[in-house]
């Protein structure tokens, strides 16, 4: 059986190379198209823990700056790679059924997603497009909330070392892939856009010669945002 360390870095080495095709192939209709610009959205996350916790899903904003430079066009394939500095809010909220506390954790991410841009379709008007590729990020703050009757005590499964604990991690890091339209118009391009990001990295140590510790407590993020960009080249 491979081991999830090698799968993973296999899978990194994939997607480096992903991105290094669209500036190093020379295939196809040569372009030169620098875009800048703003994006904005909604993150949905949770964390995947072992041994297991249960949650709602926590909402939040998501939103930063975006470069994306497209090389050329290969056959009806525009190929590209993309940059973005991103504030990101992740975190969870716990599902506790036995009583009438609430526990959230609030958690300030900036991130830099690094990907792999492919558009089909026409280069002026509506262009469905994928993005892929690596993502780092680093905590800079974190907050829990509690309810105001707060009880840790009792808990169906037992786990309740997450609380008044800060993450061990402040950095993130993972894989991330979207996919969705770009609408090339005189005044700009306007994208919508669905992500997935899948953690590959730990916020909380996984030391097993602790056993208040967690095997696993990545991240986890479904997002949804609209990014405007402008040519500076063409």
């Amino acid at each position: 059986m491979i081991s999830n360390k090698i799968m993973n870095k296999y899978i990194i080495s994939l997607l480096f190379a992903a991105l290094s095709v669209p500036a190093s192939a020379q295939l196809g209709a040569q372009r030169n198209n620098f875009s800048v610009g703003i994006n904005a959205g909604v993150n949905y996350n949770n964390i995947s823990f072992n041994p297991t916790i249960k949650q709602k899903g926590y909402m939040a904003y998501v939103g930063g700056l975006t470069a994306r430079y497209v090389s050329e066009k290969y056959f009806s394939i525009i190929c590209g790679t993309q940059v973005e500095l991103n504030f990101s809010q992740r975190g969870w909220e716990e599902m506790i059924e036995d009583n009438t506390n609430t526990y959230s954790r609030t958690m300030n991410y900036i991130e830099m997603p690094f990907l792999a841009h492919l558009g089909f379709g026409k280069e002026q008007g509506t262009q469905f497009f994928v993005n892929m590729g690596p993502q780092v990020a680093f905590l800079l703050s974190e907050k829990e909330n509690f309810s105001s009757d707060w009880d840790a005590s009792n808990r169906p499964n037992k786990v309740n070392y997450q609380y008044n604990k800060k993450a061990d991690n402040k950095l993130d890091y993972g894989l991330v892939g979207g996919a969705g339209f770009d609408i090339n118009s005189k005044v700009g391009h306007f994208l919508l856009e669905g992500r997935y990001y899948f953690g590959l990295g730990d916020i909380f140590k996984n030391d097993n010669s602790n056993v208040n510790n967690f095997d696993k407590s990545s991240h986890n993020t479904i997002s949804v945002r609209l990014t405007y960009l402008f040519d500076l080249t063409k």
